[in-house]
Parts: C-alpha cells; structure tokens; sequence
C-alpha cells in the first residue's frame, strides 16, 4: 500500500494518499489521530504512520 511514496511523506503527500484536503489533513494531524512530528513549520509524517490510520 502507497507503494509509491516515500516513508516520510509531507502534509501535500497526505492529501494526496488519503484524497482529503489540507484542512482536513491538518486537523488529523493536531488531533493526533496521524503521529507525526512537527519541525519549524514542516510536518514530518512517518507513512507507517497514515497506513495504522487506515487499518483501525
């Protein structure tokens, strides 16, 4: 699954994966619900992380 993308994807490649929008994209990211980490501005998005997400 999401063969295609790097093991660390950016919030653009979240949108993309998930077909969500940014908004959408952000807020599961504040809520926790997508484990990341955040580094000045950028958030650093394990896909581990968008693919334990999908399988709850």
């Amino acid at each position: 699954m999401f063969e295609k993308y790097p093991d660390v994807v950016s919030v653009a490649q979240l949108c993309e994966m998930l077909k969500i929008g940014k908004d959408k994209a952000y807020e599961l990211l504040r809520d926790g619900l997508i484990k990341s980490v955040k580094v000045g501005k950028k958030f650093i998005i394990p896909k581990k992380s968008v693919i334990e997400l999908l399988s709850i």
